[in-house]
C-alpha cells in the first residue's frame, strides 16, 4: 500500500495528497460492502441493516471528538475520500461542518497512529455497530514466504470493536480478513 501511495502522490504531484487514512477509509468501506452484517446498526430494539456505506473519520477538535462522516465512501476514489476528508477536517476544526454531515455514518475509523500509538481500543459511536481503532505503522522482520526467509515489512495493528448485539466474533473476524485484504492488496481496491 505505500507503494502504490508513493506512485499516486508523485502522479496528483500538488493537487492532493493521498494519506494511509484515506486508504483505510476506502479498505474499510469496501469491506462494509462486502460483510454487509457489520455495517448495520442497533436501534434498541431492532437490527438495521444499511444499504449505503457511510464511513465517519474521528478528527480532533478543541471541542473534543467529532466524527465527519464520508458518504458513500464504498463508491469514491482514494483521491476523493483524500479531499473530503480533508476539507470536512478543516471545516470541523473552524466549527464549519453542518449536522447531517457530522450526525449518522454507518461505521467508523479513529485513527492514532499518527501520534505514535501502536494499538488502542475505540469506543463505538451507537447506533452504529462498529468502530476501527488504527495504530502506527511500525516496521518489523516478517516471513517471507517466496524466499523461505524473512523480509521488513510495513505492520499496522487495528483493532475493531463490535457491539455484540448486532456483530458478533465471527462477523467482526470476516470483515477484518477482508479489510487486511484490501490493506495488503491496495491494487484490489480498483476492482
Amino acid at each position: 500500500m505505500y507503494s502504490l501511495r508513493e506512485q499516486l502522490n508523485k502522479t496528483l504531484e500538488k493537487e492532493a495528497k493521498i494519506s494511509v487514512n484515506d486508504f483505510i477509509v476506502k479498505a474499510s468501506a469496501l469491506a462494509l460492502r462486502k460483510i454487509p452484517q457489520a455495517n448495520s446498526m442497533w436501534l434498541g430494539d431492532s437490527i438495521r441493516m444499511n444499504n449505503y456505506v457511510d464511513v465517519c473519520v474521528a478528527v480532533q477538535t478543541e471541542g473534543g471528538l467529532i466524527t465527519p462522516i464520508v458518504k458513500n465512501a464504498d463508491l469514491r476514489g482514494v483521491a476523493d475520500i483524500s479531499s473530503n476528508v480533508r476539507d470536512m477536517a478543516t471545516r470541523a476544526r473552524s466549527g464549519g461542518l453542518k449536522p447531517d454531515e457530522y450526525q449518522g455514518g454507518t461505521f467508523t475509523v479513529s485513527n492514532l497512529g499518527m501520534f505514535g500509538i501502536k494499538q488502542f481500543t475505540a469506543v463505538i459511536n451507537p447506533p452504529q455497530a462498529c468502530i476501527l481503532a488504527v495504530g502506527a505503522s511500525q516496521k518489523r522482520v516478517v516471513p517471507d514466504d517466496k524466499s523461505d526467509g524473512v523480509r521488513v515489512a510495513d505492520v499496522m495493528t487495528v483493532t475493531l470493536s463490535c457491539d455484540h448485539r448486532v456483530v458478533d466474533g465471527a462477523v467482526g473476524a470476516q470483515w477484518l480478513k477482508v479489510f487486511k485484504d484490501y490493506m495488503e492488496q491496495p491494487m484490489t481496491m480498483l476492482l
